[in-house]
């Protein structure tokens, strides 16, 4: 049952925030791994149940996370520290 002040977001929303597509998040629904609900011929995911994606990700996708995150720092880093003290 569906409470009135839970916030919902579609597969596509979802699929945008995670930068995936919405095939992949289909899939991730399919195996239990994101939690949604059908309504009539689409999905929609709680938004209370996204903040646990972390958890879920796999090895290979945090390394890739990582990787992009030393990357950024590598190239902006003292610009991101700048912009910190403002």
């Amino acid at each position: 049952m569906m409470k009135e002040n839970n916030k919902f977001i579609t597969t596509a929303e979802l699929a945008n925030l995670l930068g995936i597509s919405r095939i992949a998040v289909f899939k991730k629904i399919q195996n239990g791994k994101i939690k949604a609900v059908k309504k009539g011929r689409n999905y929609v995911i709680n938004t209370m149940d996204v903040s646990g994606l972390n958890d879920r990700l796999s090895v290979n996708d945090k390394k890739i996370i990582s990787a992009a995150v030393d990357r950024t720092m590598n190239e902006y880093g003292e610009t991101l520290r700048l912009l910190g003290k403002e």
